[in-house]
């Protein structure tokens, strides 16, 4: 193989790693920045796009990741990539030790949802993105824990998110950084707190017992007393109309005597009026009779004293047969 030939063959691979490394595809929802001797050049977005070798070269940002261990050491983990994600992240904190209004010492662990809007401003107005949201999250959630009591955290976790999200939001904007949501996962008193908490609730749901078993008692006691007192007002509604209507039934009983006896006067009166003799008499003699009948009734004998003025009423009894025989006589 001569000479030229192998300069052919070394300038042709030349030629296919600078376009090798001249070519980058850009993934969707990505971003990579490129810097051309040292400065921010451009920002490459998702498809093909061609950059020249050697003068440029993707800057590469470095995420610190630290963590907890059960010993009580911390683990650090660099992670170094040419791409930046555009896509919403969830971050993870770990357990943070947060002191309440009331001086109680709280565990709250908390996610992060945040997005990248402007890579640039995420990769030069920060040295480590991950761990300075982390980091201003964890100061932010002790200075808004801070100000209030622990019952207030416990039932406040929507509007602690809502302060953490608008804090972090403004704190962030300056890195190009979109903070979306920020959820309070677990809150977790010490252990004596919680079994105070839990005799305090059993304490309270005894009392809401005893006071709805009492109000139930109350409210059966009420509804008896009003349906005896219905149950009375009814009975004596029944008693007024029944009077009233005994009442009304012996009215039209006197009513229809009375309509009788002087239905019986007229008669009699007619009667006599056609004979001789006085009307008067005869109703009078007839009357006392019926009372003597009354009063001599029974089985044992009776002596009767007559007063001296019923004598002359009996004087008329006599004149009832003349009248009745002149009657007669006339009607003959």
């Amino acid at each position: 193989m001569s000479a030229g030939t192998i300069i052919l063959i070394l300038l042709a691979l030349f030629v296919v790693f600078i376009v090798a490394k001249g070519l980058r595809i850009v993934q969707q929802s990505e971003a990579m920045v490129v810097e051309r001797l040292g400065k921010y050049h451009k920002t490459l977005t998702a498809g093909i796009n061609v950059i020249i070798p050697i003068v440029d070269k993707p800057r590469e940002i470095v995420f610190r990741f630290t963590r907890d261990l059960p010993d009580g050491n911390k683990f650090v983990q660099f992670v170094k990539k040419e791409r930046i994600d555009l896509r919403e992240t969830v971050y993870d904190f770990p357990r943070q030790n947060v002191i309440t209004k009331d001086n109680v010492m709280t565990e709250i662990n908390a996610l992060l949802y945040f997005q990248i809007m402007d890579p640039v401003k995420a990769m030069y107005e920060i040295e480590n993105l991950p761990l300075a949201i982390e980091k201003l999250t964890q100061t932010t959630l002790r200075n808004v824990i801070g100000e209030l009591d622990l019952d207030e955290t416990l039932t406040s976790r929507d509007t602690i998110n809502m302060k953490l999200r608008t804090i972090l939001d403004e704190a962030s904007n300056k890195w190009g950084v979109k903070v979306n949501r920020v959820e309070l996962q677990d809150i977790n008193p010490p252990r004596d707190i919680r079994e105070a908490m839990e005799k305090q609730m059993r304490a309270e749901r005894d009392r809401r017992a005893q006071i709805i078993d009492a109000e139930g008692s109350k409210r059966a006691a009420v509804l008896q007393a009003e349906g005896v007192q219905q149950a009375q007002i009814t009975q004596a509604e029944g008693q007024k109309q029944s009077q009233i209507l005994e009442a009304e039934g012996d009215a039209q009983a006197r009513i229809r005597r009375a309509q009788g006896e002087a239905e019986a006067i007229r008669l009699v009166s007619e009667a006599v009026a056609g004979g001789k003799g006085d009307p008067t008499n005869y109703l009078i003699a007839m009357k006392y009779l019926e009372t003597l009948k009354e009063m001599t009734s029974g089985q044992n004998n009776k002596v009767i004293y007559m007063p001296y003025e019923a004598t002359g009423v009996l004087s008329s009894v006599g004149g009832i047969k003349d009248m009745l025989d002149a009657n007669k006589a006339l009607k003959g």
